[in-house]
């Protein structure tokens, strides 16, 4: 492919503002300045340093974003700066969206892509992949109220108890609680539902993946998606 169509494939601009970047020597490969716009590369491990940084060539995007609080997981946000004001300029061009969502206040991972296609397989509902949350509650859970979780609780919308996959106490009040289903602010309302109250939320787990113990919150990785 050649490195004009490669950076705007990427969402480095429009096609004559890629040639512009590998004229003006903003693309490099491999320590070798490249400058000419149409010279054909190999796409299969391909890593670009454009202006300096590294990016490696992805046909679809997927990143796991360290999400902090006050963001909303949203294209058009209402109250708070969206999440993706957090990624570089070229994954906001190229349309990627979060998979599934989080409210302002909680954080933890959040996956993003530009492949429609993923997202609709890791949230539809029969996929039951699990979601690990870490919940500092209000008051102390005892034993009783944990057996609860697990049992099911019954939100208010339906009468379908809603289960637990674990729930595990690291303290008192600090619960770690595992999720296969995604219903509005489930977490919370499963909480409340054994009288307790959600005082902070993070999502620690999706799938496989896990934050990053060096991701602060704000920064970004690149995710192979066979790894979720």
């Amino acid at each position: 492919m050649h490195v004009q169509q490669i950076l705007f494939s990427q969402g480095f601009g429009t096609r004559h503002e890629c040639t512009g970047m590998v004229v003006n020597g903003q693309v490099s490969l491999a320590g070798r300045v490249l400058d000419d716009p149409f010279e054909d590369l190999d796409t299969d491990g391909l890593v670009l340093h454009v202006n300096g940084e590294a990016w490696p060539y992805a046909e679809k995007a997927v990143v796991l974003l360290h999400k902090p609080a006050g963001f909303e997981c949203s294209m058009k946000p209402k109250h708070h700066p969206s999440v993706l004001s957090l990624l570089p300029g070229p994954l906001r061009v190229r349309g990627i969206q979060p998979v599934g969502r989080l409210d302002e206040d909680t954080t933890g991972l959040l996956l993003l892509t530009d492949d429609g296609a993923l997202i609709h397989k890791w949230t539809h509902p029969k996929r039951k992949l699990p979601k690990v949350y870490d919940v500092t509650l209000k008051h102390p859970m005892d034993e009783a109220a944990r057996q609860k979780l697990l049992a099911g609780v019954v939100l208010d919308d339906d009468p379908e108890p809603v289960v637990a996959s674990a729930a595990e106490l690291l303290t008192p009040t600090l619960l770690r609680l595992t999720i296969t289903s995604g219903r509005y602010h489930q977490v919370k309302r499963m909480v409340a539902a054994v009288s307790n109250r959600c005082e902070g939320l993070h999502r620690s787990g999706f799938g496989q993946l896990s934050v990053p113990p060096d991701l602060k919150p704000g920064g970004w990785v690149w995710v192979d998606p066979s790894a979720v």
